[in-house]
C-alpha cells in the first residue's frame, strides 16, 4: 500500500495536521520529514504529525521518527502500540 501524506486543517483544535496514511518506509520517512520542516517553515505553525492511519512502519522509518519528535519538535498522534514498540526499539539501540 503506498504512502498517502494529507494537509488537514483541524479547526476543533486550532491544528495543523500531516496525516500519514499506509506503509512508512525509509524514502517515505526521508519525504515526510522534508515536507514537515518545509510547512512549518512556510506556514510559520508547528505541525502535528498524525499516523493513525498507518499500517506498517519499517525499522529504518523509526529514527526519523524520533528525529522529528525530539529534535523539530513536531508532536506525534495515532501511534497503534505496534508502531511505538518500534520507535521505542529504535530508541533504545540508540542510546
Amino acid at each position: 500500500m503506498p504512502t498517502n501524506i494529507t494537509q488537514v486543517e483541524d479547526v476543533e483544535r486550532n491544528k495543523l495536521l500531516l496525516r500519514v496514511e499506509g506503509e512508512l518506509m525509509l524514502d517515505d520517512a526521508i519525504l515526510l520529514e522534508k515536507i514537515a520542516l518545509d510547512m512549518r517553515e512556510n506556514t510559520d505553525r508547528n505541525l502535528t504529525l498524525d499516523l493513525s492511519d498507518l499500517s506498517l512502519m519499517d525499522s529504518e522509518s523509526a529514527p526519523i521518527v524520533k528525529r522529528l519528535r525530539q529534535e523539530h519538535g513536531f508532536e506525534i498522534e495515532g501511534l497503534q502500540l505496534f508502531l511505538q514498540k518500534v520507535i521505542d526499539d529504535a530508541e533504545n539501540r540508540a542510546d
